[in-house]
């Protein structure tokens, strides 16, 4: 069976998300394949008034979620590591939480090393290292561009890796 997972790397200014297809065994409830459907960024600028920088992300997520409707989403928890830039990153994640709750999508969340250790081996691997992983399980020819959407894709695809999301697949298995 085959169910479509949406990796969210949230931001104000970008946030990125990517669309994997997986091809999911109920009787192993491992998952088969993966496959790249689609990946881009949503953008706000400084220019626009924050209540505007949010509907823009509101709306663009909507449209995505319309567009592809996936059976799971998965990102990266939110940490506090650079108070002014959190800040405003929760303000864009809590539209992204909004927006999947309205279309009733599951929301699967892991840390950044989770999604480190479970692309390349190492939980405290650089930027560079992921996407070139990103670009290997996927088999492209290129890593995706801009970051961000490579960071959504490498959110969606420690699903392959994890056993809790394994876990997720197969709570919504029998709905497709």
């Amino acid at each position: 069976m085959e169910k479509l997972i949406l990796g969210l790397d949230p931001g104000l200014a970008v946030l990125g998300f990517g669309l994997i297809k997986c091809v999911y065994n109920a009787k192993t409830e491992k998952i088969d394949s993966t496959s790249m459907v689609d990946f881009g960024v949503i953008k706000t600028t400084k220019k626009q008034e924050m209540g505007q920088r949010l509907i823009t992300i509101y709306e663009d997520l909507h449209t995505i979620l319309n567009n592809f409707k996936p059976d799971l989403a998965a990102t990266e928890k939110l940490f506090f590591y650079r108070m002014s830039n959190t800040i405003l990153v929760a303000q864009a994640r809590g539209i992204l939480v909004l927006v999947l709750a309205q279309h009733g999508i599951p929301l699967i969340e892991f840390t950044p090393a989770q999604i480190k250790q479970a692309i390349t081996g190492y939980g405290n691997a650089d930027k560079s290292d992921v996407q070139q992983a990103v670009a290997r399980e996927l088999n492209l020819e290129e890593i995706p561009k801009p970051d961000d959407a490579a960071d959504a894709l490498a959110s969606r695809l420690i699903e392959s890796f994890l056993t809790q999301l394994d876990t997720a697949l197969l709570g919504i298995a029998g709905e497709g």
